[in-house]
């Protein structure tokens, strides 16, 4: 376990700070990784008790989608109520993956207010916790009502005026580190805060911001392949801050991840010798990892290069994710071009989308980029039709109907619901 900072014993005030959980996500298709993401935010759960944390704050994506399972909400009422055992509130916003921007709707983490669940939304954007510490936040707000999400910034900043330790929660990308895909410039943050807990990059960034620290924790497990490097940089974990001890030190806490990612480059005229040693790494490990496998100088065709190889290390993966490469497009000496921002397909992608000024759309050619490209063609189809069903409902959504949803809609449903369940 990598620490930044030890703690004195005896400190009150202090919590624990995750994000991108993604509770629900069926990896590839595997109800295996699925369970792996359950498995992973449950060891975490445990830590954070073993850590006797005062609270938890989750800055969103703590599902997949923004209509959880049965399964994946069981999962996360467990945990909860588990946290409340222990007398350890949590307080969480909507992310983009468990929110959608639609009037009356409201994020799946509104189902657990009555146990002990404290939603940060539109409507209850800040909280008071023990020795005056203010909790504020916003739920996701795209890029598209920059506008709408600066002016919220604006109000909570004043509002946490006063108060002698401030906790700024968001799921948003910054410039600094998302310069293609970001909602917020570093420019647009308050600067009066202690604590600015962050969502929506999966990678763990800790900088000092202004008097305190700006910290995105990363997601629970690896959610895409990019994440890879980082992953074997940082691990992937949460954090705790002490809001008592002078400069609020922070310890991060990494949790294993149930299986491994492997990626190879293996030369396929020594095949078999490359399978053997591939065989003698992977043996041993405890769970089937997914293997990415790049292939070069293929003399015999790719099919059959494949189907020796699944043939010989199947059993043993999870997943096998092969590229082949020529002689001609792989030299001797590799550029790993996934580090070159400017030549990543979905960054491109991504700039020619912004003539449309729609991140729906955007996320929706993303999605279907990286789901076509792997054939996954019936998905692709319930992601078109998906789209086509909320589109025109979507599409002339202004700032005042999000405030709208936030402040009429969202608190008719929550009434509600409330009435419902009492």
């Amino acid at each position: 376990m990598f620490i930044d900072y030890n703690f004195k014993e005896g400190n009150i005030m202090k919590f624990a700070h995750l994000a991108d959980t993604h509770l629900g996500y069926r990896q590839f298709g595997l109800l295996d990784r699925e369970k792996d993401f359950y498995e992973v935010f449950e060891k975490t759960i445990d830590k954070i008790i073993e850590e006797k944390v005062d609270f938890v704050i989750h800055s969103g994506d703590l599902f997949e989608t923004a209509k959880p399972s049965p399964v994946t909400l069981l999962v996360f009422q467990k945990a909860l109520l588990k946290l409340k055992g222990a007398g350890i509130p949590m307080y969480a916003i909507a992310g983009n993956h468990d929110t959608t921007l639609r009037k009356g709707t409201i994020p799946p983490q509104v189902l657990f207010k009555k146990f002990g669940l404290k939603v940060i939304s539109l409507i209850n954007t800040d909280y008071i916790e023990g020795e005056d510490i203010f909790i504020g936040g916003i739920p996701y707000i795209p890029k598209s009502q920059n506008n709408l999400l600066k002016d919220r910034l604006k109000n909570l900043s004043k509002k946490a005026e006063g108060h002698s330790k401030k906790i700024l929660v968001l799921h948003q990308g910054i410039d600094k580190y998302l310069p293609f895909e970001y909602e917020l410039e570093i420019g647009d943050i308050p600067n009066n805060f202690d604590y600015y807990a962050f969502g929506h990059v999966h990678n763990y960034i800790k900088e000092p911001f202004n008097e305190g620290f700006l910290v995105y924790p990363g997601s629970m497990d690896i959610w895409k392949s990019n994440e890879i490097m980082d992953y074997r940089k940082n691990g992937k974990g949460f954090c705790i801050v002490d809001l008592d001890a002078p400069n609020h030190p922070i310890k991060r806490v990494k949790i294993d991840i149930p299986r491994e990612f492997i990626s190879k480059t293996i030369d396929s005229s020594n095949l078999t010798h490359e399978i053997l040693n591939i065989k003698s790494m992977i043996k041993d490990l405890k769970n089937k990892p997914i293997l990415n496998l790049t292939i070069k100088n293929s003399k015999l065709s790719n099919s059959d290069i494949y189907d020796l190889i699944n043939s010989e290390l199947g059993d043993l993966c999870l997943l096998i994710r092969p590229i082949f490469k020529s002689n001609d497009t792989l030299s001797d000496k590799e550029i790993d071009i996934s580090e070159i921002d400017s030549l990543e397909p979905k960054t491109l992608l991504n700039e020619h989308l912004k003539s449309f000024e729609n991140q729906d759309i955007s996320n929706l050619a993303i999605d279907l980029y990286e789901n076509l490209s792997k054939d996954n063609i019936e998905e692709s189809e319930k992601l078109i039709e998906s789209f086509y069903n909320d589109y025109f409902e979507e599409i002339n959504v202004s700032e005042e109907d999000i405030t709208d949803a936030g402040e009429n809609n969202e608190q008719t449903e929550l009434k509600e619901f409330d009435n419902d369940i009492q």
